[in-house]
């Protein structure tokens, strides 16, 4: 979720005020001190980093490009192989036989059924094809790395979902607080408007108004109960976590001072992005990789070069001599070379080439499209940390001066001197100053804290 849906929920939750003197009954916010461990920032996303499925997956790709490279490896080297072969035949109508001598004794012997084996070792050598296998390990060593750095891309864009969720549960916690207060407010209000009716002070429709706005406010604590849950659920969901689980985070303290921090330069956080986010090395490794695709394609061009070796002998069953004997004089050995010159493909090599020097535009374009979106991204979180800096200074401001003036206004209704109308339009006032204060307070943390991630710090 990122920081726009921050912005429409914050505008989707009610209208909150807060008392700056005045506090009161609440309604159960489940907030009971609990035993589960309180998770920080970092101890989410580095249970992400142990756990994500995603991650995961990336490894068994990280693992399976590096088993490419020596598949390229070994195919640089001869290959060997042994083979065998057994097998009877028939003859029903030979006449032709095997003739031996037993006491003395010529005996001929027909045989209709004989038998054949023979057993080879052979050994292939590819010693050049235009360097096709030379540069298909170089480009499988470019793709194992690149599938190393998309893995660092997905664990930074990991990183970044859990920065929003994180800051967004803190704006929700503190959105509670706020209903908390307003209930607690609305029902001092209400009770003083009884006491009004009572003597006469105040009509019983002017005390439905108040009656109206502690319900309303009883409905924002729950409304915000719902969203926070909803929240939590989701980052329990990026972290791998079971759902039956209790879980919370830390609620830090310094809120206010992180939004004031010092908001890092546009194009230094651009020009360190360039040279350290993974995806722009990634999308270099694949015009690199892409050009090596050219070279490959062009290999099928140039003829092939291959030495070849083999050993074998056989037997049979129609030669009276031994089997080991036939061993020994039908072996022999053989040794080779061989040219394979392409001359005509069917356009099949010239049609590789071009898609390959298609697929180098293509990687070119790739990169600069990278580029102009790390641009646009952080350029968007420069100018919303700069925006909502200035809002939430002017918010701080605004929230002081409107607690003030709600606080004696809620007095002088408490005494008469004031009328429904006047105290609605005050608290309203107030909650917009509130909720405009919240808004940007959180939204400056997060953009802040984001362009620094892509300045190379971590989060």
């Amino acid at each position: 979720m990122n920081i726009k849906h921050l912005i429409l929920m914050s505008l989707l939750l009610p209208p909150t005020v807060i008392s700056a003197q005045e506090t009161g009954p609440t309604i159960d916010t489940k907030t009971t001190e609990q035993t589960t461990h309180k998770w920080t920032l970092d101890d989410c996303i580095r249970h992400a980093m142990e756990n994500s499925i995603t991650l995961k997956k990336s490894q068994v790709a990280i693992l399976s490009s590096k088993e490419d490279v020596e598949q390229a490896k070994a195919a640089l080297l001869p290959s060997l192989s042994a083979s065998t072969n057994q097998s009877f035949g028939w003859r029903p109508w030979n006449e032709a036989g095997v003739s031996t001598v037993a006491n003395g004794t010529v005996v001929n012997k027909i045989s209709k059924t004989y038998y054949n084996g023979s057993y080879a070792v052979n050994a292939q050598w590819t010693l050049w094809n235009g360097n096709r296998n030379h540069n298909t390990l170089k480009q499988n060593k470019l793709t194992s790395e690149k599938a190393e750095l998309d893995s660092a891309t997905a664990a930074n864009t990991l990183k970044e979902q859990i920065a929003n969720l994180y800051v967004q549960i803190l704006y929700l916690n503190e959105a509670i607080k706020v209903n908390e207060q307003s209930y607690a407010t609305s029902l001092k209000n209400e009770e003083s408007g009884k006491a009004q009716v009572e003597v006469g002070k105040m009509s019983k429709a002017d005390l439905a108004q108040l009656t109206a706005q502690t319900k309303q406010d009883e409905y924002n604590i729950v409304n915000a109960q719902a969203e926070t849950a909803k929240a939590k659920l989701q980052l329990k969901q990026l972290l791998e976590l079971e759902g039956d689980m209790d879980f919370d985070i830390y609620i830090p303290e310094e809120s206010d001072t992180k939004a004031l921090a010092e908001i890092p330069s546009l194009q230094g956080v651009y020009q360190n992005a360039l040279a350290g986010r993974p995806e722009i090395a990634s999308g270099l490794l694949n015009i690199e990789s892409q050009e090596l695709g050219v070279k490959i394609a062009k290999a099928g061009k140039l003829p092939q070069i291959s030495m070849n070796g083999g050993l074998g002998t056989s037997t049979t069953s129609m030669n009276n001599h031994s089997w080991g004997y036939q061993m020994k004089t039908n072996f022999d050995a053989t040794a080779g070379l061989s040219v394979s010159i392409p001359i005509f493909d069917n356009r099949s090599t010239k049609t590789s080439v071009n898609k390959a020097r298609l697929a180098v535009i293509d990687a070119n374009l790739d990169l600069q499209d990278k580029r102009k979106t790390l641009y646009s991204t952080i350029e968007g979180y420069w100018l919303d940390a700069n925006t909502n800096q200035q809002k939430f200074k002017a918010a701080q401001a605004s929230v002081e001066s409107m607690e003030a003036s709600y606080d004696l206004l809620s007095e002088q209704f408490r005494l008469g001197l004031k009328n429904i109308v006047e105290l609605m339009t005050g608290k309203n006032n107030l909650v917009t100053a509130q909720q405009n204060m919240l808004q940007s307070k959180y939204m400056t943390i997060l953009d802040i804290q984001l362009l620094k991630f892509y300045n190379g710090e971590s989060l």
